[in-house]
């Protein structure tokens, strides 16, 4: 591939912490989803059931599709993503979560808002 065709492509990391407030309903919307998928095969379906129903990380996996980042953005077609979601401690106020720690070594345009 020449510089050309590859400077089309940008990857775009984004790295969200949410606060899970009601886990009844995450699950019921990742189980919805769940049952919603006509490719799934049956067997992965009892799995993603089991772990949705076990793992809020798991059920948030299930909802959040990155095609829907970009889907909406004139110019733009995804062409490769992955995601995983993970509980993790967090810490406010902890230095270790400033989101501005890394601004000096990333390359690129900002875009980045905290909420």
């Amino acid at each position: 591939m020449s510089t050309d065709e590859t400077s089309r492509f940008v990857r775009l990391r984004v790295e969200l912490v949410v606060e899970i407030d009601d886990s009844g309903e995450l699950a019921k919307s990742a189980l919805g989803r769940i049952a919603e998928d006509e490719h799934m095969p049956a067997e992965e379906r009892l799995h993603a059931e089991a772990a949705v129903k076990e793992d809020d990380a798991e059920a948030l996996a299930y909802l959040v599709d990155p095609f829907d980042l970009v889907s909406q953005v004139p110019g733009v077609e995804l062409s490769q993503a992955s995601w995983s979601s993970e509980q993790i401690e967090y810490d406010p106020d902890s230095p270790d979560w400033d989101p501005d720690e890394d601004d000096d070594d990333d390359e690129g345009g900002e875009g980045g808002r905290e909420l």
